[in-house]
């Protein structure tokens, strides 16, 4: 069971109120690096959950989880909490449902946020944006803030800010459910 994520019997519980939910139980997946995947399932069936716990966002209850060869399972990682942030920041590109936009920046200024926290030099940061926005097309919506943007627009930044630093891996969390079926 080898390859770039290996989940093996990985379980993640909340309590909720009084209420115990399983988000997963005894998951198991691999997936082999230049592979697409697509995790489908009704609400609340533990498809951000995954996706948090696949991008170190969040950690396992229990179970093995390696990725790219590196052991993180039980809440325990050969990383410290910095390593894992720059790991994060290098190698896995986030789509994320609701965005994350920042409201005070414009569209330019939120897909070259990574590149900032990277320190790539600004000539650099520049033209990786406008490449980025063009893939997009939104080079044109540079200067507009998320409140100037429409739905697919600030859908489509955020895509462009995962694009950007060009990882390794995307997790992406309904990154299509704010566009027009020709855009998706």
């Amino acid at each position: 069971m080898d390859g770039m994520i290996t989940l093996k019997d990985v379980c993640k519980t909340y309590c909720i109120g009084g209420d115990t939910v399983h988000a997963l139980d005894h998951a198991n997946m691999v997936i082999r690096e230049g592979e697409f995947v697509s995790i489908i399932g009704p609400s609340g069936s533990g498809k951000s959950t995954m996706m948090n716990i696949i991008g170190c966002l969040d950690t396992a209850d229990e179970g093995t989880y390696i990725l790219d060869g590196i052991s993180i399972e039980d809440g325990v990682t050969e990383y410290n909490t910095e390593e894992a942030a720059v790991f994060r920041r290098k190698q896995i590109g986030f789509i994320f449902q609701s965005f994350n936009l920042l409201p005070k920046l414009t569209a330019e200024e939120n897909v070259e946020l990574p590149l900032i926290y990277q320190k790539i030099p600004k000539s650099e940061r520049k033209r990786c944006v406008k490449e980025a926005l063009e893939k997009v097309e939104l080079s044109h919506r540079m200067g507009h803030r998320p409140t100037e943007l429409s739905g697919g627009q600030q859908q489509r930044v955020a895509i462009a800010r995962a694009l950007v630093t060009r990882p390794s891996l995307f997790l992406a969390d309904e990154p299509t459910g704010n566009l027009d079926s020709s855009t998706g």
